[in-house]
C-alpha cells in the first residue's frame, strides 16, 4: 500500500506541514513551541533556541517528521510510518486531531503514567504529547 492511500498517514504528514509553517513563522507564539519541541526531541543538536529561531528557514519537513516519530517513541520516521500504516485506522493520530475531538480544555499531566492513573478513576483517553500527556473525553 502506498502511503498516500493511508488517511492516518496523511494526517501525520499534514501535521508535519503545519508544524513546519509554524516553526518558520515570524510570530514567536507560533514558532517557539515547535522549535522547543525540535530541541527537546534531539532532532537538532548543537544549536541554541535563539540560533534556531534565526535560522528557522533551514528547518525541513523531514526534521518535523523525525520529531513526531521521536515524540512517539520511535527512532526515525521510517519506523514510525510503518507502525502507523500497520495500526488499525484511527488508533495512532496526531495530537492536533485528538484535540479537535476534545471540544474543550483537557486535563494535562507531566507523565503518561499519571494520565493513565487519572483515566482509571475518571475515564477518558490518554493522548501522549511529547513527554507529557493529556486526557480527552472518549
Amino acid at each position: 500500500m502506498r502511503h498516500q492511500d493511508d488517511s492516518d498517514l496523511k494526517l501525520w504528514l499534514r501535521e508535519a506541514k503545519f508544524l513546519q509553517k509554524a516553526a518558520q513563522s515570524d510570530s514567536l507564539a507560533q514558532s517557539l513551541p515547535v522549535l522547543r519541541r525540535l530541541l527537546e526531541s534531539k532532532v537538532l543538536t548543537n544549536i541554541t533556541l535563539p540560533e534556531l529561531k534565526r535560522h528557522s528557514a533551514t528547518i525541513q519537513r523531514k526534521h518535523l517528521l523525525h520529531m513526531l516519530a521521536a515524540e512517539n517513541g520511535e527512532s526515525c520516521w521510517a519506523d514510525f510510518k510503518k507502525i502507523i500504516s500497520a495500526a488499525p485506522q484511527g488508533t495512532i493520530l496526531p495530537y492536533s486531531t485528538e484535540q479537535l475531538d476534545a471540544g474543550y480544555l483537557v486535563h494535562w499531566f507531566s507523565s503518561v503514567s499519571d494520565a493513565k492513573g487519572y483515566t482509571h478513576q475518571h475515564g477518558g483517553k490518554v493522548v501522549k504529547v511529547g513527554c507529557q500527556a493529556a486526557v480527552v473525553p472518549e
